[in-house]
């Protein structure tokens, strides 16, 4: 089956969203699964990977057929999982080899490559589950929301909170109005756990397990440096990570849009600790500016975003020994607040106005789950391209604005640029590295 749609239905399809359309696609095949299950792949095995796959593999729907992971260390534990499943060191390998084998994958991956297995995947019709932040690009993420649209498959961003009741109910109390219309909004990370400073100045012998070339992929190359990149620390690292805000803010700000139902924002204002160019600053304070929504109080609104350090005292009034959280939301609305921490239920304040407010009764669900029925045609995947493209697309225009600190960025969506800063327009995206190049990308 594949889709039929003309650019010019297509161009005027994006135009209603307020997305860009930089490049079309190439029509593409939507993936069959005639023995009722899913056969899927997984690319990236090992930490959050091994998460993915075991999380993925407990619905009862999904059949393993294909494991991939540049660590031979992770790529053994998990084939001693799953033997019946197929070994891959590359990923590109193992989709030109299975594509007729597979209908969906996972990509849990260094946030640099997650376009471009993702991409390559849509390029092949396969339903995708991608772990956060969807993109490294601000422009990858818009590329990847509009080819997942084109193809008509079934996507998920591995914000796993999202389907949890601790914040569907967040997102529940807003939209009843128990708070009234939305003022504004404040998101924090307190911590900081990720590497700051310089590249090291000289290099280790590389693993014989590890494939560092594959590991790097699209990104510019340098050294092995044992400890310092992979396993977990490519966090910290511009050219691999996204840095504190890339690691938690598409799940603290999920909540917020899903309530609100933000999309992308007209401004962006960024500040920082001192950075250089290797590694993300050691906190960061942004400041957006969206259209409004029906659960708005005015026709635009504001939010923020720090990491690194504590939102700013005094946004609340807190009953006497309780403090925020260390990580979470304020969201201040004309009746009432929540603070919603992060992995947490929802407080109402001032509590003696809301002590027998009716909470919402939600049933339990599954991220995975989920995401593995609509696959097979049974419901939707509630966190899906069209959804966290934009969430992405907005958490990565703060990695842009802290570049240009205290200078307001005007953000223009359906041209894809800003329109007040030809210099930042420069940091939406960036060349592959030789011979890494993918359709789409």
């Amino acid at each position: 089956m594949k889709t039929n749609i003309t650019r010019r239905r297509f161009i005027k399809q994006v135009a209603t969203t307020g997305l860009a359309l930089p490049l079309l696609l190439p029509r593409l095949s939507l993936a069959q699964s005639p023995n009722g299950k899913l056969r899927h792949a997984c690319v990236g095995v090992g930490g959050m990977g091994w998460a993915d796959l075991n999380s993925i593999n407990s619905s009862s729907l999904v059949d393993i057929v294909a494991l991939c992971d540049v660590d031979e260390n992770n790529l053994n534990k998990a084939a001693q999982a799953f033997p019946q499943a197929k070994k891959y060191r590359d990923w590109r390998e193992m989709l030109e080899k299975e594509q007729k084998n597979i209908d969906s994958l996972n990509v849990s991956t260094p946030d640099h490559m997650h376009a471009p297995v993702a991409m390559s995947a849509l390029n092949l019709g396969k339903h995708i589950y991608c772990q956060k932040p969807l993109t490294h690009e601000v422009f990858e993420s818009r590329q990847l929301t509009l080819a997942a649209r084109q193809a008509k498959v079934v996507t998920q961003m591995g914000i796993q909170i999202h389907s949890e009741i601790v914040y569907r109910t967040a997102v529940k109390l807003i939209q009843n109005g128990a708070i009234g219309k939305i003022k504004t909004w404040y998101s924090w990370q307190g911590g900081n756990p990720w590497p700051h400073g310089d590249r090291p100045d000289y290099a280790d012998p590389i693993p014989l397990t590890l494939d560092w070339d594959k590991w790097i992929g699209v990104a510019p190359f340098r050294p092995y440096k044992a400890n310092i990149y992979h396993p977990t620390n490519w966090r910290g690292w511009q050219d691999f990570g996204c840095g504190v805000l890339g690691d938690f803010a598409c799940h603290i700000l999920d909540p917020v849009f899903s309530a609100l139902q933000i999309t992308c924002p007209t401004t962006i204002r960024g500040q920082s600790a001192p950075m250089n160019s290797e590694t993300w600053p050691v906190w960061n304070i942004i400041e957006y500016e969206f259209p409004g929504t029906p659960y708005t109080a005015a026709k635009t609104i504001k939010g923020a975003w720090c990491d690194g350090k504590q939102p700013p005292e005094g946004l609340i009034e807190l009953p006497e020994g309780q403090n925020l959280p260390a990580a979470g939301s304020l969201i201040l609305g004309e009746e009432g607040a929540i603070v919603l921490p992060h992995i947490g239920g929802p407080q109402l304040y001032p509590k003696e106005n809301f002590k027998d407010y009716p909470r919402p009764k939600l049933e339990p669900d599954n991220h995975y789950h989920q995401w593995v029925k609509a696959c097979l045609g049974q419901g939707k995947a509630t966190a899906d391209f069209d959804f966290s493209g934009p969430l992405t697309e907005t958490v990565l225009l703060g990695n842009v604005a802290i570049r240009f600190p205290d200078k307001t960025l005007n953000w223009d969506a359906a041209q894809f640029k800003f329109t007040n800063n030809d210099d930042a327009n420069q940091f939406l995206r960036r060349d592959y590295r030789k011979g890494w190049q993918v359709a789409g990308l």
